[in-house]
């Protein structure tokens, strides 16, 4: 049985309001969800991801609006729902968070990114980095969670997989001058650790840079099943959860590994 898979490339401008840009993506979300069983957002969509003062500003406790409002969609709808990242704060700290939700709207996942992108300058002048992994039973069989950097860093993947992952999600806010990167490392993690990877990328200008776009649904195999564009794009995938098994068992090189 296949899953079908909703992957919501968003503009995320920062000429609009976070108010708005929450409003107007609640809807898209709510519009979508009628027609899939799982829906992935992209990483910080309610601030942006280059948006750091927006992100110091209109972080949220995991419990807040935001998040209850996700849920609420997953309920209603009856689907999972990964809801991108958001900026968490807890206590006197923040986090890049990744939150996943069951059918029910219970939080099945809540991710702290744990590579923070800025070289001791940008996210990390205002995020904490996460110290926990994560792999949820989903529809695409067990599942793991990554955003953004933690794609250049590849023995997270292979951690991911260890702990039995056959699907990654990833939520982004990946930029337009290294597009490329992201191109060629979205399948070079499917390929290497023979699994799903579903990248959930954005658009739109943020403070000094361009958001690249570029979300995408990999096969174990490496196949490009789907990819959007640089613009406001929504891709629509059936996924057949039982093909990395069996490109696992057709092709063992994981069996292989001799070094970790």
């Amino acid at each position: 049985m296949t899953v079908r898979v909703a992957v919501l490339q968003l503009d995320v401008s920062s000429e609009e309001s976070v108010a708005d840009r929450v409003t107007r993506t609640l809807h898209l979300v709510d519009e979508a969800a009628r027609d899939c069983d799982l829906l992935v957002l992209p990483e910080l969509w309610h601030v942006g991801a280059f948006d750091l003062i927006a992100a110091r500003e209109h972080a949220q406790p995991i419990d807040g609006p935001l998040v209850e409002a996700l849920a609420g969609l997953a309920r209603q709808h009856g689907i999972w729902l990964h809801g991108g990242s958001f900026a968490e704060i807890d206590g006197d700290e923040r986090f890049n968070t990744s939150v996943l939700f069951a059918p029910d709207g219970a939080l099945a996942a809540a991710y702290r990114k744990i590579h923070l992108f800025g070289f001791d300058g940008g996210e990390t002048t205002v995020m904490s980095a996460g110290d926990e992994l994560f792999v949820v039973e989903t529809p695409l069989g067990p599942t793991g969670l990554a955003t953004c950097y933690d794609l250049r860093f590849p023995e997270l993947f292979r951690a991911l997989v260890e702990g039995g992952a056959t699907a990654i999600l990833i939520s982004s806010g990946w930029p337009s001058p290294r597009i490329e990167h992201w191109d060629v490392l979205t399948r070079a993690r499917a390929i290497e650790d023979q699994a799903w990877v579903i990248a959930c990328n954005e658009v739109g200008q943020q403070p000094g840079i361009s958001l690249g776009g570029h979300s995408c649904v990999i096969d174990p195999r490496g196949a490009v099943v789907a990819q959007a564009g640089t613009s406001s794009e929504v891709l629509v995938v059936d996924i057949d959860p039982d093909e990395p098994d069996r490109w696992r068992r057709e092709f063992p090189a994981l069996q292989d590994i001799r070094i970790g």
